[in-house]
């Protein structure tokens, strides 16, 4: 398996064999940005491990924070490191749809590399926060479950502590996401959101990105999630392969 995030095949449709060009990242498309990116990286990896997939999550976190630390703060809920970044690259190349919690981490998500359908949960559950009081954010989820939304799905939570909890108790109730991609931010249950969904991802063998901490946020969840697509199209280029 080689992790070399330099070189990627992120066509506009994956794998519809057209001749797409090569660049660092999957949102440097210039010659300056380009390098940018590429350099970036080769920062990081000097300061993050290079030799597994997790690895590769652990240096997107870095990437997106600027802080080489927040790689000990990376938590992968599995039968070993590898499962969850091997569950989201299959999601990506099945073309699941990945839902996130707020625009903003939606925004964040590359639209290269990748056709996978990507939704926001936010406004979905207006009536049910209106009638029950609860946050948006958790009523959203409550209503996409409802319909069936996150079954086979990458669920992304970048924001909010109560999206996290929901998902945790629509996972208790039997829904099953491909993958959970989860790091909401903030001093009040963020920590706290993040420990459950990974205590229920666990026990009900859903895998799992998460950290520990008061930090987080939406810029990180889309990172880790573009990574996902990353490596994806480093399965479909041939670049790695999948256990």
């Amino acid at each position: 398996m080689t992790t070399n995030e330099g070189r990627i095949d992120g066509g506009s449709k994956a794998g519809d064999g057209s001749d797409v060009e090569e660049y660092a990242d999957l949102g440097a498309t210039t010659e300056n940005a380009m390098e940018i990116a590429e350099t970036s990286m080769d920062r990081v990896r000097e300061l993050v491990p290079d030799g597994t997939l997790a690895d590769r999550i652990r240096q997107k976190s870095v990437h997106a924070t600027g802080d080489p630390e927040f790689q000990h703060l990376v938590r992968f809920t599995g039968e070993t490191e590898d499962e969850p970044i091997v569950a989201g690259a299959r999601a990506v190349l099945d073309e699941r749809p990945i839902v996130t919690d707020i625009t903003m981490v939606k925004a964040g998500i590359t639209g290269r590399g990748h056709d996978c359908p990507v939704q926001k949960a936010i406004g979905s559950g207006a009536e049910l926060a209106k009638r029950t009081g609860m946050t948006r954010t958790a009523a959203s989820v409550f209503e996409l479950d409802r319909q069936g939304l996150y079954d086979d799905a990458i669920a992304v939570i970048g924001n909010a502590p109560t999206a996290a909890l929901a998902l945790a108790d629509c996972i208790e109730g039997g829904t099953r996401p491909a993958v959970v991609v989860a790091t909401p931010v903030g001093f009040v249950k963020a920590a706290e959101s993040r420990k459950r969904l990974r205590e229920v991802a666990g026990t009900h063998g859903v895998p799992a990105i998460t950290n520990v901490g008061r930090r987080g946020g939406s810029g990180l969840a889309a990172g880790l999630t573009n990574e996902l697509v990353h490596v994806a199209s480093d399965v479909r280029s041939g670049e790695v392969d999948l256990p």
